[in-house]
């Protein structure tokens, strides 16, 4: 009986303990939830990458030195920031059309310098455009542009630089997509990048590059690059097929080649250029949104993603 007694005196007391074990278990588990790797570490998006594209798109043409090319580039350079890496401006100046340029360069990490690479600017004029009307207007850049942009912007939110072992430098050159139109060169702000090499507080002594351009297309067939490293090439395609991804990355030479100038290559970096060489709407007032999947978005920044994540091995 006094023992009966004694439990119902206490009841309130054991009540509220078991409430308070209760509580701290719910919010352990919530704990739980908040630090798990997966959720720290998430993979690439190509929704998010995507949606990196669309953001780029509602700037309009991000001609060199236009006033959407300043807006966009800042958005550029504060999500950057937001995201951790330390973030450096090179600017220079396109002296035949008399305009400020700058490229971006975004560094995080330590150990050998691991280059990924971009132009973020967009075509002045479609002179590729079928329709003659429309060759004298500026090209909107969804793919063509953006694409390469938002792959890095995307690795920059998931890559788990720690375990790739590199100093990881992202770059977005300015001033890369007017050659052949009057007082414009082909690709001015790698030019410059790499005349100003050994200026760079960070990046200046790379281990291997790679640039990426015009990789999202819809329609997406992306094939060995050439020239280029081989032995980058074949570390990366291997990914790729071990992915599943061959079907779009496909394991052999296109059967048209561009034979621009690279100054990257020319200046004796081990390199590569990964581009859909054979996108329809390059140069054309067609190079919009809707042109740009998620899907090939994902390919391309998750074969980079898992190759730099073992290590960058070629």
């Amino acid at each position: 009986m006094k023992f009966l007694q004694s439990i119902r005196l206490y009841a309130a007391e054991i009540s509220l303990i078991a409430a308070l074990v209760a509580a701290i278990s719910f919010f352990g588990y919530l704990g739980y939830g908040l630090v798990d790797p997966a959720t720290n570490n998430p993979s690439f998006s190509g929704e998010q990458a995507l949606l990196y594209v669309a953001r780029q798109v509602e700037y309009g043409p991000r001609i060199t030195g236009s006033q959407s090319s300043v807006a966009m580039s800042d958005w550029l350079i504060e999500e950057l920031g937001k995201l951790g890496w330390a973030v450096y401006i090179q600017p220079f100046r396109v002296t035949d059309a008399d305009l400020s340029a700058r490229n971006i360069i975004a560094v995080r990490g330590e150990g050998p310098t691991a280059l990924l690479a971009t132009s973020y600017d967009t075509r002045i004029f479609a002179d590729q455009d079928r329709n003659p009307d429309r060759a004298s207007q500026p090209v909107p850049g969804a793919n063509d542009g953006a694409s390469g942009t938002a792959v890095l912007l995307e690795l920059a939110r998931t890559l788990n630089v720690e375990e790739s072992g590199h100093e990881v430098c992202l770059v977005f050159f300015d001033a890369g997509r007017n050659a052949q139109i009057p007082e414009w060169d082909h690709d001015l702000g790698k030019r410059y990048f790499v005349e100003q090499i050994d200026a760079l507080p960070r990046c200046g002594d790379p281990q291997f590059a790679i640039v990426i351009d015009g990789v999202g297309d819809t329609d997406q067939r992306i094939f060995r690059p050439q020239p280029g490293d081989a032995a980058l090439t074949s570390a990366l395609w291997g990914v790729a097929a071990e992915l599943g991804y061959d079907r779009w990355i496909v394991n052999r030479l296109p059967e048209t080649s561009e034979n621009t100038p690279n100054p990257i290559l020319e200046a004796g970096m081990r390199s590569i250029e990964i581009f859909d060489v054979n996108y329809p709407h390059r140069h054309t007032t067609a190079d919009t949104l809707d042109k740009v999947s998620a899907q090939s978005l994902h390919r391309i920044g998750r074969m980079l993603e898992v190759w730099l994540e073992a290590g960058a091995r070629y």
